[in-house]
């Protein structure tokens, strides 16, 4: 098959390697070279890939049997629905479907609309003389979201980003000074955050393995929020922390979801995918997402069992699913991303990295390019965002963990990493963590828990579902 991918990071270049693994002709659209996508591609176009009138002709012109849509931002822009229009099927939804993720306001009222009892307690404020009140209202830490697309990075909690009601506040009236749809507030909740992304087409919506995202900057989750620092998952397609019955509630708010977007006469074809908080009372949705997530891409896509990748995105793409070509191997996984120093705060720009990526694979460890440019052989630019995303695989998480640091002398130059991303010490502080919050009688701490336990000796992949139940 000959597919488009759209969109230039890391999470494509993993797209475009799983679907050249399963002999699919690649063609790419990207805002300007990349060392990756370019090398996959029989043929590239390097635009503006949130414009229809450059992406359609492209893939018309290359005659393409279907597109992804990588990003929110081209769903954002209706590229989509001009694909569409012009005969190409997409894995993404249209732009008006879209809004599940490029509408936090438009998210929330959907699930309330239709019961889905997944939400935290919420209010959108869309004036500044409605924000004292509303933060009155909740008598505890909450959250500052503005209502539409931030890149993971626009959310302000109390406790990590501000102290106090009236530094939320202001922060607040800070974001609708601005304009947009307006802002909303969320109670603050306590336990681990994961992802469950599933394929959603016509036929049904099949999950994929669970993954943990570290989304702030520096270890030990402190620093802002980021896009995505890293991400861990375990072999059994589940987490430490979470057991059967959690996991298959997640699913169960996807598809009900799913369902009440088709009964607004929203159809979605394409990658859905929920960010949640694993809470003392279950599973509570943070936000949606309409495409892959990045980092957990990289995650899900390196254990996608070789061989029909482009069938499986064929299917979502025109609406019926073979469920048997929804498979992925029984292992572990870690994703750390090298960024550039300052990342999450005041990234410095221009940063040169040499890397030898023959000893990195040899090492057991795969590369994907993020937001670069190529800069010479075996070298890159990076930007102010993500650069290099290396990826481990082994059988328990923290072995995972330690591959892709045993690859990092391999890459040399001024870069950041998170090296605790799937660490031993690190699971099992956050098995913990979950285990406290379940214990009897047990009491939300005043902070998020940030400080890593001390090491540990590591457990077998799965070892912590018996403990909690699983």
């Amino acid at each position: 098959m000959r597919v488009v991918v759209i969109g230039g990071g890391a999470r494509e270049h993993a797209i475009a390697q799983t679907l050249k693994l399963a002999e699919a002709t690649v063609v790419t659209v990207t805002a300007g070279p990349h060392p990756g996508l370019d090398i996959l591609s029989e043929a590239r176009l390097h635009a503006d890939p949130t414009r229809p009138d450059a992406v359609v002709p492209f893939a018309k012109a290359q005659r393409a049997d279907y597109a992804v849509i990588g990003p929110e931002a081209p769903l954002a822009s209706g590229v989509s629905d001009a694909l569409r229009t012009a005969g190409i099927p997409v894995v993404g939804p249209s732009r008006d479907a879209a809004r599940i993720e490029t509408s936090k306001r438009f998210c929330r009222e959907l699930l309330a609309r239709h019961r889905i009892d997944a939400s935290p307690k919420f209010v959108v404020v869309k004036s500044e003389a409605e924000v004292d009140a509303a933060v009155g209202a909740f008598g505890g830490p909450f959250v500052v979201k503005p209502v539409g697309l931030t890149a993971g990075k626009g959310v302000r909690v109390q406790g990590r980003d501000f102290t106090t009601e009236a530094e939320g506040a202001a922060f607040a009236k800070a974001l609708l000074s601005v304009g947009g749809e307006g802002v909303v507030l969320e109670e603050r909740l306590e336990g681990e955050e994961f992802s469950l992304m599933a394929f959603v087409t016509d036929s049904g919506l099949y999950p994929m393995p669970l993954v943990q995202d570290y989304k702030r900057a520096l270890e030990g989750d402190q620093g802002a929020n980021t896009g995505g620092m890293g991400s861990y998952s375990q072999r059994d397609h589940l987490l430490p922390f979470l057991s059967v019955a959690a996991r298959d509630q997640a699913v169960d708010i996807l598809r009900r979801t799913v369902d009440a977007l088709r009964a607004e006469n929203l159809p979605f074809r394409g990658i859905l995918y929920g960010g949640f908080m694993q809470t003392r009372i279950g599973p509570i949705l943070l936000e949606i997402n309409a495409r892959f997530g990045d980092p957990e891409a990289l995650n899900v896509l390196t254990l996608y069992e070789e061989g029909d990748f482009d069938e499986l995105l064929y299917g979502v793409a025109t609406g019926r699913v073979d469920p048997n070509l929804v498979r992925f191997r029984q292992r572990a996984t870690a994703v750390k991303y090298l960024v550039p120093p300052g990342y999450g705060a005041q990234p410095k720009a221009g940063i040169v990295v040499d890397f030898d990526l023959p000893s990195i694979e040899a090492a057991g460890v795969r590369a994907f390019f993020g937001t670069v440019e190529p800069a010479g052989p075996a070298r890159v630019r990076f930007a102010t965002s993500r650069g290099l995303a290396l990826v481990g695989e082994a059988s328990a998480i923290h072995e995972a963990s330690d591959r892709v640091d045993r690859a990092l002398p391999f890459v040399r130059g001024a870069y950041y990493v998170r090296r605790d991303i799937g660490s031993a010490a690190d699971v099992t502080r956050r098995v913990e963590h979950m285990r406290t919050l379940l214990s009897p009688g047990a009491k939300p701490s005043p902070l998020p828990l940030s400080v890593a336990a001390p090491d540990a000796p590591p457990s077998s992949a799965g070892a912590a579902d018996e403990l909690l139940g699983a």
